[in-house]
This record gives C-alpha cells, structure tokens and sequence, in this order.
C-alpha cells in the first residue's frame, strides 16, 4: 500500500479510481433583461436629512424617560409659568391702575369743569339779567358776579382746551363756544348802555343776549359736559374688572407647583424642597396680593362713583337748574310779557313757565342728591337747599301776583330787593349746594385715592416676586438634579 509522503501533495488517482466531480463555477443572480423600448428604472431616492428640530425633539423624547431629564423639564416649565404670571400681573394691575390714576386725576376733574363752564355762564347770565333789571342803579354784587361768571368760563374753556385731544369732539365744542362768548358779552354791554339811557331796545337786546345763551351756548356747554362725563365712565370701565386671565394663572401655577412637591415626595420621601417652597410662597402672595388689593380698589371705585361722582352730578345739575331758574324770572320782569307760549290753548309768559320747569328740574336734582347724601355732613346742605327753594316758590308766587295786578315795582322789589325777596331765596340754594359740592368732592377724592392705593406697588411687587419664585423654582430642581452627578 502506497502512502503518500510526509507534506507532499495527493498522489493523483489511479487508474482504477474515479475523479471526484468538478464544482461549478458561483455566479451572482442573473440580471433580468430589459425589454426593448421599456423604460429605465428611476434612480432611488437620496437619503433626507433630518432638522434641527426632528433631532431635537428625539433628545428630548430621550431624556423625558430618564429622570434628570424629566426634572429638567419640569423646572423649565414651572419658571416659565412663575415668570408669565407675574408679567400678566404685571400688565393688568398696571392698566387698572393708570385708570384709576386718570380717575382721580384727570376724568373727574375735567367732568368738574366742564360742569363749572356750564355753571359760570348760566351765573353770568343770570347776573346780566339782575343788574339789567336794576337799570342805573345796578349794584357792584351784580357787576362782580357778571365779570366772575365770564372769568371763571373763560379760564374753564383753558383748561379744557389744554386736556382735550386735537380735532377731538370735546375740541370742536370748546372752539365753539371761545367764537360764542365774545359775541354774548358785546350784546349784554350793548344792552347795558341803551339800558343806562332809558331805550327799550336795551330790553330786546338783552333778550336776544339770552337766546344765544340759552340755544347756542348752554347747550353746547352741555355737551362738553356729557363728553367729559362719558370719558370719566370709560375710565371707571378699565380701572374696575377683575384681572381674571392673572388670576387664573396664578391658580394653574399653584396646582402646578404642588404636583410637582408631591411628585419629588412620593419619589424621594422628602417632605419639602426648599427651591419648590420658596416659588410656591412668592406665587401665593402674589395672587393674594392681587385678588385682594384689586378687590380692595373695586370697593374704594364703587364707593367713589356711587357716593361721590353720581353726587356731584346731581348737585352739578342742582345748581344749574337754580341758576336757569333765576334767570327766567328775572327775564319774566324785562319782557313784561312780550315773550308768550300757548298750552292746551292757553297763554303764558315764556319766561315763567321756563321758570318753572327749572324748579321741577331743581326738585328732583335735590330729592337725588339727598338720597345719595350718605352722612349727616352731606344731607345738611342738601335740607337747606330744599327749605330755600320751597319758600322761593312762595315769594315768586307773590311777586307773580304783584305784576299781573300791575304793581310792576312791588314784583321788582320781591325779586331784586332786600328783605322777603326771591333773590335771598336763590343766593340760600346756592350757597347750600356749592358747600354740598365742596363736601361730596371730597368725599370722591377720599373713596378714589383709597382706591389707587390699594393697588399701588403691585405691578413692581408682582414683578419682583415673579424673578424670585422663578429663581426658586430653578433651585428646587437643581437640588434634585445634583444628586445624580
């Protein structure tokens, strides 16, 4: 038996052995052939990149299943709550708060003189027609009140000019009536003069004084007035609703803060976290500060507007129906009934039954001001004011009698005289209600002030308190995070 040597190679096979079987070749798969005129096979799509922004929700997808990233994420978000709610605080107590700044410094005011622009040309007015009535022995009390009466509008058109906004309505108003007073003031001189010299023009001149007055002047006065008024309720209407969007923040953000203190005790079995603490604390005293002060301030503005504003107004009126008043039945003595109008068929003296509307307007204004009158200071005047309109009917009544009889001089001396005449009636309500006035503005200065300084430091406070229980919040998570370094 042959074998083969030691690290030689096989002895090739023998005759009578067989060859083992060839391996075929390994080929790759055959390619399919492409039929004549088909076409090629589009190329296959380019790899996309992702964005910045797919790979960075993949992150933090990835680090919300492992606690540090889960604590990272709720620290954010609860600074990021701390922080909006104190700009919204912020905000919205800064805009209530510049409200009812304008409230007390700026609407009421301007209401106060354009109520006093009314005032001083129904005074001047009703002057004219006193010291008219008097001829040449007009008195010095009824030149003076003239001359005040056309100041103190003339000052009150200043004013009024300088705090209205260009081209605004209350503008055009206010220029309206600096073209009507020079006009009013040239027809009382030239009433005065022919008066002074026995001509009855002197008489139709003075009427026709009161008719620009009483159809141009007084009711464009009238409408500064309702204008500043509506400007004052506007800013009543942004000083006075509660901040709602702050303080439903400032809920959310205390829930989420005590989820997130009972999350780190169930986790950690440690009862408080002093950053977590420290945010909850300032997030509470800000939303106390603000439910409180706000409402505080609500109070203090109700209480200004219902006890003082609506007051004001009422008195404001008062004392212009008594001015009005005053006037006509002066006017009632120049005319001597050259002025008539006719109810239900029967004549009266134009000027008397203007007259007496006004003192149905002064009765009411008053029955108003007494029920809004909330202590004895401002009831006392108010009383006063009534017992002097009542007995100015009583005198007027008599002196109505005296010149329908054709006593003309006993009705003069009942209306301009001393003693027992109608003009010691008047100058009692006027005095009641210009004390009235002085008592119910200060009572809505008091109610207003009250009212801005209860919110007064909130905006800074909320945002101070915001950085602070923000920074706490931070260092509560950053404790937690500090303990898997």
């Amino acid at each position: 038996m042959t074998r083969p040597t030691r690290g030689g190679a096989a002895p090739p096979p023998g005759p009578g052995v067989p060859a083992p079987p060839a391996v075929p070749p390994r080929s790759g798969p055959v390619p399919r052939q492409r039929p004549a005129g088909a076409p090629a096979a589009p190329p296959p799509p380019p790899d996309r990149r992702r964005t910045a922004f797919a790979e960075g929700v993949d992150r933090l997808r990835a680090a919300a299943v492992t606690e540090p990233g889960r604590l990272r994420i709720i620290g954010a978000l609860l600074a990021v709550l701390v922080i909006a709610f104190g700009a919204v605080t912020a905000w919205q107590t800064n805009e209530r708060a510049r409200a009812a700044d304008d409230v007390l410094t700026r609407s009421q005011p301007l209401s106060s003189a354009a109520a006093g622009i009314y005032r001083s040309l129904a005074e001047a007015n009703t002057a004219a027609s006193s010291g008219f009535l008097a001829g040449g022995q007009e008195t010095e009390d009824s030149r003076t009140r003239y001359d005040n009466g056309i100041r103190a509008a003339a000052e009150g058109l200043v004013t009024a000019a300088a705090n209205s906004e260009p081209k605004s309505p209350a503008a055009t108003t206010i220029a309206e009536l600096n073209r009507l007073l020079p006009e009013y003031k040239g027809l009382v001189e030239r009433a005065r003069t022919y008066n002074r010299q026995g001509f009855p023009v002197g008489g139709a001149y003075l009427r026709y004084a009161n008719e620009k007055m009483q159809q141009e002047m007084l009711p464009a006065a009238e409408d500064l007035y309702t204008k500043e008024n509506q400007r004052l309720s506007a800013d009543y209407g942004d000083a006075k609703p509660y901040p709602w969007a702050a303080i439903a923040l400032g809920v959310v953000l205390l829930a989420a803060l005590a989820w997130a203190q009972h999350r780190n005790y169930r986790r950690t079995n440690r009862v408080l976290n002093h950053g977590l603490v420290a945010a909850t604390a300032a997030s509470a005293i800000v939303l106390l500060w603000l439910v409180v002060g706000h409402g505080v301030a609500r109070s203090n503005l109700t209480d200004s507007y219902e006890h003082g504003v609506r007051s004001l107004n009422a008195l404001h009126e008062a004392r212009i129906a008594s001015l009005k008043a005053r006037g006509n039945e002066n006017l009632t003595l120049v005319s001597r009934g050259a002025e008539t109008t006719k109810v239900d068929g029967t004549t009266y003296d134009s000027y008397d039954l203007a007259f007496g509307r006004n003192m149905d307007a002064l009765g009411t204004a008053l029955a108003e001001a007494g029920r809004l009158a909330d202590d004895a200071a401002g009831e006392r005047p108010v009383d006063t004011a009534n017992g002097n309109m009542t007995e100015w009917k009583k005198r007027h009544t008599s002196a109505r009698e005296q010149d329908e009889n054709g006593n003309y001089q006993q009705a003069l001396d009942l209306v301009i005289g001393g003693d027992g005449a109608t003009v010691e009636c008047f100058d009692g309500v006027d005095a009641a209600l210009a004390t009235a006035l002085d008592h119910e503005n200060a009572e809505f200065e008091r109610a207003a002030g009250d009212g801005l300084d209860a919110m007064g430091y909130l905006p800074q406070g909320a945002g101070l308190l915001a950085v602070l229980g923000a920074a706490g919040a931070l260092i509560g998570m950053g404790r937690r995070l500090s303990e898997y370094r």
